[in-house]
């Protein structure tokens, strides 16, 4: 095989398998060329992916060595990914009756979701991580993006039970916008015991659904290493029950009647 084919190889395998551990001679044997060249090809994509701000390649000596590839965003396609984000939600049309902002239409972009979900991943790579946990149902996107980057499952906490999914955990929480009880449940067989977790959610009013999550979670002894949310309402009527998290965009105001919305950076920069 060519050099540039095998380039080729390599780069699609690494991209569809991060944070997978491989050792040389997998490679050696699947392109039946020899460690150094492997070596020397490993070089060559370890340097792109820092050029193109998407990653690196881990590499690990010894007898049982090999090779990893971390995704990453750079911090300059984080900045234009983030100011693009607010200018997008900056646009008047998106205003809905209640002080709603629309943003579906993101949410189901495949291409703007994968990349929120690499700046989370690259927020939380440094972090031994073995789920992300997302509540239904728009954080579902989300949460599956981060966890591909990361290469963990997702678990889906629910509003109600299903007779699918076997006995259950179910705990009340307080809504911390509305002040209501509400309800959120978790499959028995869906996280084992101890997990380390990260859970990622699309918007955080004061913070009540997270802080439901994590009472949920800790039936299951879990330890929550981290935090993402896509958007933030900076609420000063509403008082954040949570202050350990990350957000991408923080929404300052939505005015229905100036028919104007302010958007900022979240507080990404401060944690990453």
């Amino acid at each position: 095989m060519k050099r540039s084919n095998r380039l080729i190889a390599l780069t699609s395998h690494f991209l569809d398998h991060p944070r997978q551990h491989i050792q040389l001679p997998h490679f050696s044997d699947r392109f039946n060329a020899s460690k150094s060249s492997i070596s020397e090809d490993l070089d060559i994509i370890d340097e792109m992916f820092h050029h193109e701000g998407i990653g690196h390649l881990e590499r690990i000596s010894g007898a049982s060595g090999g090779v990893k590839y971390i995704p990453a965003y750079s911090d300059e396609k984080t900045t234009v990914f983030i100011n693009k984000l607010c200018n997008m939600l900056e646009d008047p049309v998106r205003i809905l009756p209640g002080g709603y902002l629309y943003m579906s239409d993101i949410l189901g972009d495949p291409h703007m979701v994968k990349q929120i979900g690499r700046i989370f991943a690259s927020t939380f790579a440094n972090l031994e991580i073995d789920v992300v946990v997302t509540v239904a149902t728009k954080g579902i996107p989300l949460a599956y993006a981060v966890a591909a980057c990361l290469n963990v499952p997702v678990v889906i906490v629910r509003r109600d039970p299903k007779v699918t999914e076997g006995s259950s955990v179910s705990i009340n929480y307080v809504s911390g916008s509305s002040k209501k009880i509400q309800t959120m449940v978790l499959p028995k067989r869906s996280l084992p015991d101890g997990s380390n977790v990260c859970i990622i959610d699309d918007f955080m009013k004061a913070g009540g659904t997270i802080t439901g999550m994590r009472s949920l979670l800790a039936e299951f002894q879990a330890n929550v290493k981290a935090i993402g949310v896509l958007a933030e309402a900076d609420d000063e009527e509403d008082e954040r029950v949570i202050d350990d998290y990350v957000s991408l965009i923080k929404i300052t105001d939505v005015n229905m009647k100036q028919n104007q919305i302010h958007v900022h950076p979240g507080n990404i920069k401060a944690n990453g």
